[in-house]
């Protein structure tokens, strides 16, 4: 978290367990060095690329380590199982640690129970917990439903964790609700890339004017042009109370 905005910017680097190598992560150390560099608060990756992903121009950047996996070639890809436990993600330096459920998912009472194995731990040696809570599953018809994203928001701080990500409901007013009722801070999922970057700069305006505590753009800034810019953009917008318009401007998108 940024101290003075009380908000956070972080990249998430862990879709190579899911998918296999993606574009923009064939070179880990080298984006999390443009992500620092453009001012990213923290980075989130699976422990085994914390080698690979080490930063090289000493810019200060948290580190989040995932604990949660499954590869799109599982029959069930929405089932997430524990890969790596709090203990071994203090050893290696991470300032916190996250966990993905799927809320509606065949498999939702196991991760639950993941869950609350990972939210004790965290308890016991001070490590800070985001809860990656999706609605998907059969009953889930629109994963940005208000309703479903209400449950999913909810049930993350229900659980223990001290922020929880999901996704963006697509207007100010829903998402003020839910981050209200959620009691720990809301942080958005960038999603599959976007078509422009209006459309994610706006998004992310949208949630912090909605209450939103910050973004957790992956693909949207791994895979961009200038992945740097991107996220310099994004802290104008979170840090300094830019509007979408003065980003423009002043980056000349």
């Amino acid at each position: 978290m940024n101290r003075e905005s009380k908000r956070t910017i972080i990249v998430p680097m862990d879709h190579g367990l899911t998918v296999g190598t993606i574009k923009g992560l064939e070179d880990m150390a080298r984006m999390v060095d443009n992500v620092a560099i453009g001012g990213a608060n923290a980075v989130l990756m699976h422990s085994g690329m914390v080698g690979a992903g080490h930063r090289e121009s000493g810019e200060d950047i948290g580190l989040i380590i995932h604990l949660s996996g499954a590869t799109n070639l599982n029959p069930d890809p929405n089932r997430k199982v524990l890969v790596c436990s709090v203990e071994r993600a203090l050893k290696m330096g991470a300032d916190g640690v996250s966990i993905h459920i799927n809320i509606g998912a065949n498999e939702e009472p196991e991760m639950f129970q993941d869950a609350q194995k990972v939210v004790e731990s965290c308890r016991e040696w001070g490590m800070p917990l985001i809860a990656m809570m999706y609605p998907r599953g059969t009953k889930i018809k629109n994963e940005h439903d208000p309703d479903v994203v209400n449950i999913a928001a909810r049930a993350g701080a229900e659980l223990g964790a001290d922020i929880v990500k999901t996704n963006y409901t697509g207007n100010i007013d829903s998402f003020k609700e839910i981050v209200k009722g959620a009691h720990v801070p809301v942080i958005i999922a960038g999603g599959p890339k976007m078509d422009t970057t209006r459309d994610l700069l706006q998004m992310a305006h949208d949630s912090i004017q909605a209450g939103g505590a910050g973004v957790a753009f992956g693909r949207n800034v791994f895979q961009a042009e200038d992945p740097a810019k991107i996220v310099s953009a994004i802290a104008k917008l979170l840090h300094n109370n830019y509007t979408v318009e003065e980003v423009f401007k002043e980056y000349h998108f």
